[in-house]
């Protein structure tokens, strides 16, 4: 057996393979530094299960068969993941944003299984930007924190 056929992974790519393992770890980095769930591992396992699957679904497809059908189950089948980050202290529900973020981890493997890895990498860096930049926001301004999250911030600073 030559290295060739030793390497190969027909019908996936490595560069396609090593770029969700690099999304994940793009927004999951930006996750676990800041304390929240959904870390490096948990992120780029995410895509690369959303990458192999689609990718998979593509590759067994038959004139009558639908791979598209597949994004429909992973984007429910994440849902489920979604909810177990979310949870409900003293009337206040926490981990929507973490929820949000499994739905993106998601999409972006989608998009590098059917369109292209370069689009998956562009749209971790917009994620990690809109992550980052509302939190910018809410501490430049009072307007971003009313409601529940002024409750929430309040109960974080209290040190409860």
């Amino acid at each position: 057996m030559n290295f060739d056929a030793w390497v190969a992974i027909d019908p996936f790519r490595w560069r396609e393979l090593g770029c969700a393992i690099l999304c994940g770890l793009i927004i999951g980095l930006e996750r676990q530094l800041r304390g929240k769930p959904v870390g490096i591992r948990t992120s780029s396992l995410i895509v690369l299960g959303t990458y192999i699957f689609i990718t998979a679904s593509m590759a067994v497809a038959t004139s009558v068969s639908d791979p598209s059908r597949i994004i429909g189950q992973v984007v429910t089948g994440i849902g489920f993941l979604g909810a177990g980050v979310m949870l409900a202290k003293e009337g206040v529900v926490v981990g929507v944003t973490s929820a949000a973020a499994i739905w993106a981890l998601a999409a972006i493997g989608v998009c590098i299984a059917v369109i292209d890895p370069f689009v998956g990498i562009k749209l971790s860096l917009l994620v990690v930007a809109i992550l980052y930049g509302v939190d910018l926001l809410e501490e430049y301004s009072s307007l971003f924190t009313r409601g529940v999250h002024t409750k929430y911030r309040n109960w974080r600073r209290n040190g409860y």
